[in-house]
């Protein structure tokens, strides 16, 4: 599952400035409504072009993007006010496909009513939108605003199948001896006033008719009567798997009932009562923190309950983090219903100010969701919890840089004798050892998330990925023989990486490869 809030179009300056797109004041003074000075020239409307393509030039690459990352089945959902909504769901038609239309909920935000305007909004949308339609199962989640006392939570449903009408033309069923009845005893005469018709007498005994009889009438199941019939009027499977029988109750009517699946479903386009921004703010001001708008939690926990709660493994990925909201609702509803799903958050480091009431140390978006993240792991582990619930709160902050290795693309005449002794060492001087191990796992396509365990060999750090993905070391001294890499093989590692500076010599980087075909021939080696 993929939601994301992005940063809603108010016609101000981006955060997210792509390369294809122009900043506002490169446009104000290319287009002449700027001078260098930054002096208006003409007036700034809403009605200008750029005031939606700029957004939607930056929307469009992020939901193109998001279909790719997701599974067959995945879902993207994205928040979204009246402003670009019709603009973004013709973005979503396009890339996703007009029929991949899960819903376009509509949110009741809840704001703030007492303020008074020419019409008040209360509501943003979520569109939602499945990469394979055919592959969606219907959610098992029943809206939480649904009373207990609804038919929902009742064991069976039950519904005449007496139906009259053109797509329901009349037909006589015969009621065969033992037929079911909803009372105990009593007697049905022949009637032609109404639905169904009764052609022969009834008579039940014991909750049974005591002799065939006739009935007309238009049927809504009239294939499932029959199949129970020939049954023996023993209960049936209809086409989903629910149990299902039938029976004639005190007014002629004859009714269908099927046993309820446990895993009931039944989600509204209209969401309410998942929290306020208010009360998100005030959450977060409890942990000392301060961020302007915050999606509440509750809202996100609920369609993550909604769009991720199959008993397997899930990834939920929000590529505009702001204070980390989604990694919150993922913790609560681990915690609540045992599922161990997993999240990726990414945010731009974003400055905020020294005045914006938060913690020392929090100097940017990203700083915040890190704090909240921490906080609300804890209160998720003091809450009540699943047991099925492996109560991990931990995660690992990543930083996108360049590359590790030096820049050694140069064409002749840019490189002197001089440069030559600055091209011994392939990996820029300022890279640590967990630099390169994440590089090599990202080659590698090896889980970032996957416990790491340092160990000491022969005076030498190594790196154990998940105990066996992968051992790395990086020493650089020149010290790795021989007898480090027996050692080292007889830990058998699917995976080994060292750098090139250091081995001991040459013939030590040749005779390693032999060792490990000796001693652990299923482990693949690099050398960077």
């Amino acid at each position: 599952m993929i939601y994301i809030d992005p940063p809603y179009n108010t016609g101000g300056d981006f955060i997210y400035r792509d390369n294809f797109a122009e900043t506002k004041s490169d446009f104000d003074l290319a287009s002449g409504e700027r001078d260098k000075d930054g002096s208006r020239l003409v007036s700034n409307s809403t009605s200008n072009g750029r005031f939606h393509s700029d957004w939607l030039s930056m929307m469009y690459a992020r939901i193109k993007l998001s279909r790719a990352l997701l599974q067959e089945d995945g879902i993207l959902l994205v928040s979204i006010n009246d402003a670009e909504q019709a603009n973004l769901k013709k973005i979503c038609d396009e890339v996703f496909g007009e029929d991949a239309l899960v819903a376009q909920f509509v949110w009741n935000n809840e704001g703030n009513v007492d303020q008074q305007s020419k019409i008040k909004g209360v509501h943003e949308y979520i569109l939602a939108y499945c990469r394979d339609i055919e592959k969606f199962s219907r959610p098992i989640v029943i809206d939480p605003n649904i009373e207990e006392s609804s038919k929902l939570f009742n064991d069976t449903i039950e519904n005449s199948i007496t139906k009259n009408g053109p797509a329901n033309p009349e037909s006589i069923l015969v009621l065969p001896e033992g037929f079911p009845a909803k009372f105990e005893e009593g007697t049905l005469e022949p009637r032609d006033d109404r639905f169904p018709r009764i052609l022969d007498r009834i008579q039940v005994k014991d909750g049974k008719l005591s002799a065939p009889a006739r009935v007309a009438s238009g049927w809504s199941s009239r294939n499932l009567v029959d199949l129970f019939i020939k049954n023996g009027c023993v209960p049936i499977r209809d086409s989903e798997g629910k149990d299902t029988w039938f029976d004639l109750t005190e007014s002629g009517a004859i009714y269908g009932y099927k046993r309820r699946s446990e895993d009931q479903g039944h989600v509204l386009s209209v969401i309410r009562n998942v929290g306020t921004t208010k009360q998100n703010s005030g959450m977060l001001s409890k942990w000392g923190l301060k961020f302007s708008y915050p999606k509440p939690v509750f809202l996100i926990q609920y369609l993550v309950s909604i769009f991720a709660s199959e008993p397997e493994e899930h990834i939920i990925l929000d590529f505009f983090a702001g204070s980390g909201t989604t990694g919150d609702a993922t913790l609560r509803q681990n915690a609540l219903d045992g599922i161990n799903r997993r999240f990726v958050l990414v945010q731009i480091p974003e400055s905020i100010s020294k005045n914006s009431g938060n913690p020392e140390g929090v100097e940017s978006i990203a700083d915040i969701a890190k704090r909240r993240l921490r906080a609300c792991g804890k209160a998720s582990l003091l809450s009540g919890t699943s047991d099925s619930w492996r109560k991990d709160i931990g995660f690992r902050v990543l930083k996108i840089d360049t590359s590790n290795m030096s820049d050694v693309y140069y064409t002749p005449d840019q490189i002197t004798q001089g440069d030559l002794l600055d091209s011994v060492d392939n990996i820029k001087p300022d890279r640590t050892p967990e630099d390169l191990l994440f590089q090599v796992m990202l080659y590698w396509g090896v889980d970032l998330a996957l416990p790491i365990e340092k160990k000491v060999i022969q005076g030498k750090a190594v790196y154990f990925v998940d105990t066996d993905a992968l051992a790395a070391c990086f020493d650089k001294t020149g010290s790795i023989d021989d007898a480090f890499a027996k050692e080292l093989a007889t830990y058998k590692p699917l995976r080994a990486v060292f750098r090139d500076a250091g081995f001991k010599g040459d013939d030590v980087k040749i005779n390693i490869e032999q060792i490990f075909k000796l001693l652990s021939p299923g482990t693949e080696v690099k050398c960077l």
